[in-house]
Order: C-alpha cells, then structure tokens, then sequence
C-alpha cells in the first residue's frame, strides 16, 4: 500500500515529534491513504509543500488499534490523546478529526455540547483517513519512495 504525509519539507526519513499541541492519535508520525489528504496537509498555510510517498508494509508483529469508522470509541480515544493521555499501540489508523470538527471536539471535551450533538453536528465534505505510527518499529514499516512539490493558493 501507497501512504502520503503532506509537510512543508521532504521527509525521506520519518521521526516522531512531540509537537505543541496534542494531536487526534497522540504524539506520531502521520500519514493518509488519500493523495488529496496530504496536498491538503502539505499547503495548509498557503505556500509550497510536499507530498511524500512511501510503500507501507504492515508488521503483524505490532500492537494496532483500527477504527473503520467513527464511533463512540473513535470519539473516547480522540478525547483521551488531545487531553495528553499516552496509550501502547505502535500504530493507529481511522478516520481524522479534521479543521471541520475540531471545534466540535474540543467543545464536546469543554462540556459545551453533548455527546448525541456532538454526533449531530459532524458531518464530512469528504473522505478522511490518517495512520499514525508511534514507535520506531512502526516507522521500520515505512519506505520512502519519493515526493512531489505542491502549490498551496495564496491568501
């Protein structure tokens, strides 16, 4: 299988980051099984970005968690890492809490909105898809294959 990570650099070799803010699976290495996904990643602040390729062969030797679609553990396990709580899987993969529900969530986790609106109010425009790896041997899964420049519109 093909996966794309959208960056403003070219990443032949994947680290894991702790970053800012907490992210949908934790702390990782993020990619999508969408090409569009990652343009989308990769032009996010309207510049020039990169679309990295890489062939993904899965380890059945890994601990994963699989969610097909959103669910009410989907949504607890999403809650979990963005409020800073670690877990043990070496990879993730399901649907991505994209920039339309962001505020869905965090006001669902402020207490704002129930659980039954948070449900009502998500609704995606597209397909989303991400796969997080979060252990060196998670990244051993990973092959660079090359990547492609992309053109963000200017604001």
């Amino acid at each position: 299988m093909i996966l794309y990570h959208g960056s403003n650099v070219v990443v032949e070799y994947p680290e894991i980051r702790k970053a800012k803010f907490n992210k949908d699976f934790y702390f990782g290495f993020y990619c999508t099984k969408y090409m569009e996904q990652a343009e989308r990643w990769a032009t996010r602040y309207g510049k020039e970005g990169y679309i990295n390729k890489y062939k993904y062969m899965p380890n059945e030797k890994l601990n994963y968690l699989i969610f097909e679609k959103m669910t009410e553990e989907w949504l607890d396990f999403i809650v979990a890492c963005r409020q800073g709580k670690s877990h043990k899987y070496d990879i993730v993969e399901g649907p991505m809490a994209d920039d339309t529900i962001y505020n869905y969530i965090q006001n669902f986790i402020d207490g704002k909105i129930s659980r039954a609106a948070f449900w009502e109010l998500v609704k995606f425009k597209y397909p989303t898809h991400q796969i997080s790896f979060h252990t060196i041997s998670a990244l051993d899964t990973l092959t660079f294959i090359g990547s492609e420049t992309v053109y963000g519109k200017k604001k």
